[in-house]
């Protein structure tokens, strides 16, 4: 009797996460579709939209934007990845987790910072008197100004995959080769690069992807030049006519839809059949002895830094300290007003972080508690079956925010039947798509730690007679709790300083971080936004920092700048 209650309690447990990710990554998507459908008619929303110039004008840009994106990223990241993975630099651990960091901060702080950089406002070029004559174009408010944030942000995604597969390069296929005779440039044309090329376009495959859905970017830098692509274009349209445009919205989310899903399709491909089968090998990887250019590399490496992150972060802090843009920081211009504006006289800014911090902590606390069972479960079922859920998961994360905003507004826009309840316009309906968002977060490193687990403790204990329940709760969880807690501080992470998603689900006095710096910054409140982007990025680099402290607990790989040789 004992046994079947234990059955039947993993029985109502399966079936309730079953529920769970029905509600949270099926019905969006399914009412998306349905109120893009819905309509045979020559007025119907697709007719509409694609019989716009706007439409194809902003798939154009898209295009654009994320083609040039992701060969920036690329390059970048295939940089990076050869000499991290295989040249003897110092130092290592340090440079991978300053290249994470632009990953890690928000687009519209990354925008923001390099307005800051140039142009003739730019308090940083005043301070140093290089500043461009009034009336100068700043050089960001471009399509190539997009696509190089797109790159930059987009740079380490194509970091992680192409050294994942260098990883896997043995170092005997190097010394066999070094022993017949075969100089530095047939290794690198002839072994390294063919093992690497499929992983190479993996990489520049999700950079597209990823770049085809930001929305921060594009917003900060596109709008006020009335550059837009998709992402941008379904903003305008949304926050300019409401709900009148639902459907036409709708079908424009769609569109982009498919767009990005295509492409996850075909990174896919291109990721599974980069995988080679190398029999016989020792698991070392090698290394080239740079020599007297190692410290070249080093200063290149340095360099590049200094390019991507640290120049437009100072730039970003000496904007927060000037009374106003195109002032230079000096002794008699030094100033606190804009941090003691904001945390002090505006309410909104407490009330943003403490919406931010609410919905960021109660996402990270729910997909926490969901992401261990769900994980064990589906890590005991058939591939194909693990396969299918795993896909189903993932999708509201590789859609773009905006399109998933649609889909929740589509959902419930109405009150809820039965129950009565309307939560449109409210903090639970951003709760609510930042855990279908953010769900393939949390479980991607519990899922990670259950697969490494040893098969053999559980066996044991239920030779032993330990039920299903007992073996789950003292010795799988204890096993995954470091993976559980950091797949939670990795929504955190994220979330926090989320402004895709919330975008077009915010309210007044529902504001959120990101959601207050885009606005402070459309209207024209740049120090304030870039006082409130240097807390931001404070914020971001102290949990890193907390993420980094857990890496020796945690199956290797699962945290993305741990130095995972």
């Amino acid at each position: 009797m004992r046994h079947r209650s234990v059955d039947s309690q993993i029985f109502w447990l399966s079936f309730s996460l079953a529920v769970c990710i029905l509600v949270f990554s099926v019905l969006p998507i399914v009412r998306l579709f349905i109120e893009t459908v819905r309509f045979s008619t020559a007025d119907s929303p697709i007719a509409s939209i694609l019989s716009s110039p706007r439409t194809w004008r902003a798939l154009s840009n898209s295009f654009y934007t994320s083609a040039l994106g992701s060969f920036i990223a690329m390059a970048l990241g295939c940089a990076f990845a050869f000499s991290m993975t295989l040249t003897n630099v110092r130092a290592k651990p340090l440079w991978i987790f300053l290249f994470m960091i632009p990953m890690m901060i928000p687009p519209q702080v990354t925008a923001l910072s390099w307005l800051q950089l140039f142009g003739p406002a730019s308090p940083l070029l005043n301070s140093l008197g290089i500043a461009p004559a009034l009336g100068s174009p700043n050089p960001m408010y471009s399509a190539e100004g997009i696509a190089l944030l797109l790159g930059i942000q987009n740079a380490p995604l194509v970091f992680l995959i192409v050294r994942s597969q260098l990883l896997t390069i043995p170092k005997d296929l190097i010394e066999a080769a070094t022993i017949a005779s075969a100089s530095g440039k047939d290794i690198l044309f002839g072994i390294i690069l063919p093992l690497s090329r499929s992983s190479i376009a993996s990489g520049t495959a999700l950079a597209f992807v990823s770049s085809l859905g930001n929305f921060g970017i594009p917003a900060m830098l596109g709008i006020p030049i009335n550059y837009l692509v998709l992402p941008t274009l379904i903003y305008q349209r949304m926050a300019g006519f409401g709900q009148s445009v639902l459907g036409e919205v709708a079908a424009l989310s769609m569109m982009i839809s498919v767009l990005v899903l295509v492409g996850m399709i075909i990174q896919q491909t291109i990721q599974q059949n980069s995988k080679y089968s190398l029999i016989g090998h020792s698991s070392q990887t090698f290394f080239i002895a740079l020599g007297k250019w190692r410290k070249y590399v080093e200063l290149l490496t340095g360099a590049t830094i200094l390019f991507v992150l640290v120049i437009p972060l100072i730039a970003l802090v000496i904007t927060s300290l000037v009374p106003a843009l195109g002032m230079p920081l000096n002794a008699s211009t030094f100033s606190l007003n804009a941090y003691d504006e904001m945390l002090n006289r505006q309410g909104s800014t407490l009330r943003a972080f403490e919406n931010s911090i609410f919905l960021a902590t109660s996402a990270a606390i729910a997909l926490m508690i969901f992401s261990f069972p769900a994980s064990y479960i589906i890590a005991n079922t058939s591939s194909s079956i693990r396969t299918a859920i795993v896909s189903i998961i993932e999708v509201p994360y590789a859609i773009p925010g905006v399109v998933l905003s649609i889909a929740f507004i589509l959902l419930f826009v109405k009150p809820i039947p039965i129950i009565n309840v309307n939560i449109y316009s409210t903090l639970t309906l951003i709760l609510l798509a930042y855990i279908s968002c953010y769900m393939a977060v949390a479980m991607k490193p519990v899922a990670t730690a259950v697969a490494q687990m040893d098969k053999s403790l559980e066996e044991a204990a239920q030779i032993s007679g330990a039920r299903t329940l007992n073996r789950i709760v003292d010795i799988v969880l204890p096993l995954t709790g470091p993976a559980v807690f950091a797949g939670g501080l990795m929504v955190f992470l994220i979330s926090v300083n989320e402004l895709t998603v919330s975008a077009l689900l915010w309210s007044a006095g529902n504001e959120t971080i990101g959601v207050l710096i885009f606005g402070l910054d459309q209207s024209g409140y740049s120090v304030l936004a870039s006082a409130i982007s240097v807390l931001v990025v404070l914020m971001v680099i102290a949990v890193m920092l907390a993420l980094s402290l857990l890496s020796n607990r945690l199956p290797k790989g699962v945290i993305p700048w741990q130095d995972f040789r």
